[in-house]
């Protein structure tokens, strides 16, 4: 059953058509990662979806309520927990004044183990705060009066290594639960942590939708290489590399002493180069020969680079 069922949705601005006629749903028990870069048309959808702008043409609806119905849209919303950007708290409260104000509003099931969990320094005032305890009282007030549909935008903004992984571990758990996810988000690690869907938007327009097994096959790794002795680029030369760049060779002078030079043509060997891979990494460390590796690096590629390799060449028509 569809949470979220997003039908031909469409913002036009005039001079900027932020949302271009969107189709997808939400199922219920699903964390599906809402994709792309800032300004693509993400926090719109989200505005919405919740109330706060009207569409221009076509239609959503959540928890079965209609967006277009505002009696019904403000009465469902203390089924839902939403999670800006930006949380927009009073800077002369304290935070043990806004999770009063939230629990008055909307209820408080749940905010002793989400205070334990997440611990903001209630007794501060939100000006003395820094930006991760603000995401922290966020994900409090969020959560506490158990909502059945979450909508996050950003989460982990200022939060520190530890934080992302309880929250991580915090929002799967709720998942297996029954809780709906739609997780707005341009950090893809985050997103490989979390979703089990994903919707990539570009330019205002649903590019895709996908499990995010496909959409990581489909991405690929960034890999740097870094060794002490040179390697015949045919180690490198089969199907899933791509976008290869070399580093100067060894003894090439540099064109100012600032600046390294970089080879104008691929050479036959190499100490350094870096390229993406979509193929197995298995596969890849097996091919390479046992030369004297000063570094293997293999990362994530950036979203922006995915949008490049994958839709930046197709037609917004």
């Amino acid at each position: 059953m569809a949470v979220i069922d997003i039908d031909g949705l469409t913002k036009d601005y005039g001079e900027v058509l932020a949302n271009d006629d969107l189709t997808f749903t939400v199922e219920t028990g699903e964390i599906f990662g809402y994709l792309g870069p800032n300004g693509a048309g993400k926090t719109t959808t989200i505005r919405m979806l919740l109330g706060f702008m009207r569409p221009t043409s076509g239609t959503a609806t959540v928890l079965g309520t209609d967006v277009h119905d505002r009696r019904e849209t403000v009465a469902v919303k203390h089924r839902i927990g939403y999670l800006s950007d930006a949380p927009g708290f009073d800077e002369s409260a304290t935070g043990q004044e806004i999770l009063d104000l939230h629990a008055a509003i909307r209820g408080d099931e749940r905010s002793d183990e989400l205070l334990e969990l997440f611990d903001p320094p209630l007794s501060r005032q939100i000006r003395d705060y820094s930006r991760g305890n603000k995401q922290k009282l966020g994900l409090v007030t969020t959560f506490m009066h158990d909502p059945d549909l979450v909508i996050l935008d950003e989460p982990t903004n200022g939060l520190d290594p530890l934080m992302k992984q309880r929250f991580a571990d915090f929002l799967r758990a709720e998942r297996d639960d029954g809780l709906t996810v739609l997780l707005s988000s341009h950090v893809l690690s985050e997103v490989r942590r979390l979703c089990d869907r994903v919707g990539i938007i570009r330019n205002g327009r649903l590019v895709t939708v996908d499990p995010v097994d496909t959409l990581l096959e489909r991405t690929g790794k960034v890999v740097r290489i870094d060794s002490a002795e040179p390697i015949h680029r045919s180690h490198l030369d089969f199907e899933g590399v791509h976008d290869l760049e070399f580093a100067d060779l060894p003894g090439e002078a540099a064109d100012t002493a600032d600046e390294p030079s970089v080879a104008q043509s691929p050479p036959e060997t190499f100490t350094e180069c870096a390229f993406t891979y979509t193929g197995d990494i298995n596969e890849l460390v097996a091919r390479l020969p046992e030369a004297d590796l000063r570094d293997l690096a293999i990362e994530e590629a950036p979203l922006e680079d995915v949008f490049l390799r994958f839709y930046g060449g197709e037609e917004d028509a």
